[in-house]
């Protein structure tokens, strides 16, 4: 099979399941990935024909895509920030409205030369913390989850990106103190309730761990509280505090960091106009 016939294969598998920009992404992505073909190889490598260990392995890849399994996970890794990322059913998938607290927390520190300490709370795949000392150097960074999978995922990761992070396992929603103090907490944390799963997809549904996605509609800002009360303790003074949060529950998440003595509070809204990030300081 030549490449210009499995292109003609792999739209025919998957145009029903996806939107043709959707599949053709996923096309130049798999290409790039198991036969280093760019997008303007393609076009001049149209009629090579593709070895048949290979074809088979593609071949497999529309099959993972027919189920909708995240091509992320299908390929083993996707890019954050312009940094390379392995990623796999333990962990997230980094998300765009990420990288803008990544952005965020960066615009407030950049001009400090300091060497402030940063940590990152349910860092998954690491890709905050580790793009926070890549751009940054002379941060500390440390990081914390609960999963040790994921954790392994992320030190890898730092590894693969030679950041130097400390990753620690630990439980925000536990009493247990950490025996140091930061300048900047980041998190990201399980934000989507239990009601909101009928507008996800399935891809995510089905693939992504549960455990870092959703919370009980009953208290669904328990994350937020407890890393509130955690910055309480471990955050010196005019310490930050950044949240990527729920959008339909940003005045919610405003008050709770009131009530607990933050001030200075703002809600930003992300790229697609949902209030999806919250910046205050102690």
């Amino acid at each position: 099979m030549t490449l210009k016939d499995f292109r003609a294969f792999f739209n025919n598998q998957l145009i029903n399941l996806y939107p043709k920009k959707e599949v053709d992404a996923f096309f130049f992505r798999t290409i790039e990935a198991l036969l280093q073909l760019k997008l303007m190889d393609f076009f001049t490598n149209e009629n090579e024909i593709i070895k048949e260990k290979d074809l088979q392995t593609l071949k497999t890849i529309v099959s993972r895509l027919q189920k909708e399994e995240p091509i992320q996970y299908i390929l083993g890794a996707t890019e954050f920030y312009g940094y390379q990322f392995n990623v796999n059913s333990n962990v997230l998938i980094p998300r765009p409205e990420t990288e803008e607290l990544v952005s965020w927390v960066l615009e407030e520190v950049k001009n400090t030369e300091e060497e402030l300490k940063v940590l990152d709370i349910g860092t998954g795949s690491g890709c905050i913390a580790i793009t926070l000392k890549k751009e940054l150097s002379y941060l500390e960074v440390n990081a914390i989850d609960i999963s040790e999978k994921a954790l392994e995922t992320a030190k890898n990761n730092a590894n693969f990106n030679q950041a130097d992070v400390k990753f620690i396992q630990h439980d925000i929603l536990s009493d247990k103190r950490l025996d140091c103090t930061f300048d900047i907490i980041v998190s990201n944390p399980p934000y989507v309730r239990e009601l909101e799963k009928k507008e996800m997809k399935a891809n995510v549904l089905n693939n992504e761990p549960h455990l870092a996605l959703f919370v009980e509609d009953d208290n669904p800002l328990v994350f937020y509280e407890r890393i509130a009360d955690f910055g309480i303790k471990h955050l010196n003074k005019n310490g930050l505090l950044f949240f990527e949060i729920n959008q339909y529950l940003g005045q919610e998440t405003k008050q709770i960091l009131m009530e607990k003595g933050y001030k200075n509070s703002i809600l930003k809204k992300d790229l697609f106009g949902n209030d999806r990030m919250i910046k205050a300081n102690l």
